[in-house]
């Protein structure tokens, strides 16, 4: 793990060379975890676990007392440093000895707020250090994943997969939708996740028509689409996925969305390949599901990188357009909705090969009839 972040630290300092900054202030918590192997939570976006500040000379990772064991423990790379008051004071103090004039900080993390208080704090010890804010720095590096990384990614597709099938068997007519997201959740647990990548998502019928519904009070009817999305996080690395089921005999709507959306998947899957324009693969799926007749019935994009995060690059939709490189991990969720019937989505995850797509998953997209 040492030798990996060294890897990674050295990429980075090349990108902050070419910023003109002189270091970084790291407060995005899946970036502070792949530069160091800290693994403290931000419990809330004005809440810290700590942050980073590297340069080409000092790694130092400032935190709290609640994480400063932790800390040393894991990232075994950096000078463990606590703050008593707050993050925004003690930075003056470790800027001080080090050689920055320009100090990097993550514009999609750093609050106004933040900025401010950094900068009063500053001032008052007449620090030369300017701020300048820099984005992706280090998700750019993200965006390509190592073999251990798939190989976690994997881990947790298994277990979120397992966990599944085992629920499966005892979905009913009756039962909520509430109810069948509890029993998912207690047998990814028991099957080893660490946690949810977020929250579970069981929609039933004319619900399921919202792509991001939650579980209510709703009774699973037969008949009826019963969409799932979840997955969970194991070894920092979350998963996604998403399946629509029908128990008994479905109706001819669901018959013809269920097809037109399996076949989506499968030639958008089938066209990923290196170099291929993201848009591009969004396109494939997309169209062929206008021309099947569900124009505007498909609003989201067709997928979403998943790591550290459950979202990140690359993303495959008709506004990001990046060619697929080698290594990239990415979800192919193509989706039809209905007001007042429901929907149907189906996502797997795929990692760019010089080949093509491999899937990752193991669970079968095809099967989608329960019995009653």
């Amino acid at each position: 793990m040492v030798i990996l972040i060294e890897n990674r630290l050295a990429q980075l300092r090349k990108s902050i060379a070419k910023e003109n900054i002189d270091g970084l202030l790291v407060l995005v918590a899946e970036n502070r975890h792949y530069l160091s192997g800290f693994t403290g939570e931000d419990t809330q976006f004005d809440e810290s676990a700590g942050a980073l500040i590297i340069s080409d000379a000092n790694l130092t990772l400032a935190t709290d007392s609640r994480y400063e064991l932790q800390a040393k423990n894991e990232a075994s790379l950096y000078e463990v440093t606590t703050y008593k008051e707050s993050l925004a004071k003690k930075i003056p103090q470790i800027l001080d000895g080090m050689q920055i004039k320009t100090l990097g900080f993550e514009s999609n993390r750093i609050s106004y707020k933040q900025y401010n208080d950094i900068s009063r704090e500053l001032k008052k010890i007449d620090s030369p250090v300017k701020l300048k804010p820099t984005e992706n720095l280090v998700e750019n590096l993200r965006i390509i994943k190592t073999d251990p990384e798939i190989d976690a990614i994997k881990a947790s597709l298994s277990i979120a997969e397992s966990a599944f099938t085992d629920c499966l068997q005892i979905i009913r007519p009756g039962i909520t939708e509430r109810e069948n997201a509890w029993e998912m959740e207690k047998r990814l647990r028991e099957a080893g996740a660490d946690s949810l990548s977020f929250p579970i998502i069981v929609a039933a019928g004319s619900n399921s028509a919202l792509p991001h519904a939650i579980p209510g009070s709703r009774k699973i009817k037969a008949g009826e689409p019963l969409l799932f999305d979840w997955g969970v996080k194991f070894k920092g690395y979350c998963s996604d996925i998403s399946r629509t089921v029908v128990i008994g005999k479905p109706d001819k709507t669901f018959e013809k969305v269920f097809q037109t959306v399996f076949d989506a998947q499968r030639m958008a899957i089938d066209a990923v390949k290196p170099g291929i324009s993201s848009k591009a693969v969004d396109e494939i799926a997309r169209n062929y599901i206008n021309a099947r007749g569900f124009e505007g019935k498909f609003g989201h994009g067709l997928g979403h990188g998943t790591g550290l995060a459950i979202h990140e690059a690359p993303r495959l939709s008709p506004i990001k357009d990046i060619p697929l490189q080698i290594g990239m991990v990415s979800t192919i969720e193509p989706g039809i909705y209905l007001p007042g019937w429901g929907g149907v989505r189906l996502e797997n995850m795929i990692v760019v090969r010089k080949d093509g797509a491999e899937v990752l998953n193991g669970l079968d997209v095809a099967n989608y009839q329960l019995e009653i």
